[in-house]
């Protein structure tokens, strides 16, 4: 099977200045993912899709090939997905065949290869379509506040239940995602199909929005060794 990996990431962050390739434990941000999708036993080629020549400079010297996302499709509206299409359809130009799209995104650092390994075995064995990786959200109770109503989303506040007798719930951590290309041309989605997960560590659903948040990855990268093993 012909699985590569994208990553996609603009340059114009807002809440942290050139986020994607901030010093984080050593190393520029995005280079964390890179090297652990090099590092897999499954992917193929590593690609990163960003409007920054100066992302792309140095997601090529750690390992990645460059894909320069125009313009139209890198303002603050624009998706991820509109990103992924346009790299899938620039790779096909050069009749690369693709079967499986692994997307990583450079802001969830807290992986390793073996990760993405075990989740590509799930995506296969359980003959998906796609899949999303989570992590288990055991008794996290939630709410919304709609006009200053509150009401409870997740569980029944009248009713609360042991947590052991509680439903298994997961919340996307937004780290590993795997697709076949079809899919998210034809639903605009990375998600679709046959849905399947796979389910990660509870410390793993950190990622990197806010500049607190730095502080909290770094602090699991080192004390889970992640910094040793990609």
């Amino acid at each position: 099977m012909n699985i590569i990996c994208v990553i996609p990431a603009r340059g114009n962050s807002k809440e942290i200045i050139n986020k994607n390739i901030i010093n984080f434990c050593g190393k520029p941000l995005i280079a964390w993912s890179i090297e652990q999708a090099l590092a897999s036993n499954n992917i193929n080629d590593v690609y990163v899709s960003s409007d920054s020549d100066q992302i792309l400079q140095i997601s090529n010297e750690y390992g990645a090939k460059k894909i320069k996302r125009p313009d139209n499709i890198a303002g603050d509206e624009s998706t991820s997905e509109d990103a992924l299409i346009h790299a899938i359809n620039q790779i096909e130009k050069d009749n690369e065949k693709i079967d499986l799209v692994v997307f990583l995104q450079g802001t969830s650092p807290l992986r390793s290869s073996e990760d993405i390994d075990e989740a590509i075995k799930v995506f296969i064995n359980d003959e998906l379509d796609s899949l999303f990786s989570a992590c288990d959200l055991k008794d996290l109770m939630m709410w919304k506040n709609k006009e200053d109503n509150l009401t409870s989303i997740n569980y029944d506040y009248k009713n609360r239940k042991r947590r052991q007798d509680m439903q298994k719930q997961y919340g996307e951590n937004g780290s590993i995602y795997i697709f076949k290309p079809n899919i998210i041309k034809q639903n605009m989605n990375r998600l679709g199909g046959k849905i399947g997960i796979y389910v990660m560590n509870e410390w793993k659903i950190h990622e990197i929005d806010t500049k607190e948040d730095i502080g909290i990855c770094e602090y699991f990268m080192n004390k889970k060794e992640l910094v040793k093993n990609k």
